[in-house]
């Protein structure tokens, strides 16, 4: 008896290999990137959420612009080549997916940060506050 699991099967292997390989073109996970930012990120990562939020809690590295702040003239400011990653609260937020629709939009190559602020600190990673006390 098939549980709703297996129900559908799952793709031929090359299907899979093919959807999986290219999920890693469009996305990265906080792992990484806290690897990557430790040696010297070739990337600009981008938390798209407000300020308020920024400033209660970032990721070490981040510059806040959130994706209405995403205008032509801004992102000139890095040369065309510059990859960008964008991050937001977490699974149950779809800024960093709108961030890196905007930037994509704007012909700037894109990935997200997977898990977000939520990712980060599960991950037990620690995030940089600029509140005042």
């Amino acid at each position: 008896m098939a549980t709703s699991v297996t129900a559908i099967p799952p793709a031929p292997s090359a299907e899979a290999r093919d959807h999986f390989a290219t999920e890693f073109a469009f996305e990265t996970d906080c792992w990484d990137v806290h690897e990557a930012l430790g040696k010297g990120a070739d990337f600009v990562l981008l938390d798209v959420r407000g300020p308020a939020l920024f400033a209660k809690g970032h990721i070490p590295g981040a510059l806040n612009l959130p994706h209405g702040k995403m205008t032509r003239s801004k992102m000139d400011s890095w040369p065309e080549e510059t990859i960008f990653v964008t991050y937001c609260a977490g699974p149950h937020c779809n800024g960093a997916a709108r961030g890196a629709l905007r930037l994509a939009d704007l012909g700037r190559p894109v990935k997200i940060m997977a898990g977000g602020v939520t990712g980060w600190l599960d991950e037990g990673f620690s995030l940089n506050s600029t509140e005042a006390e």
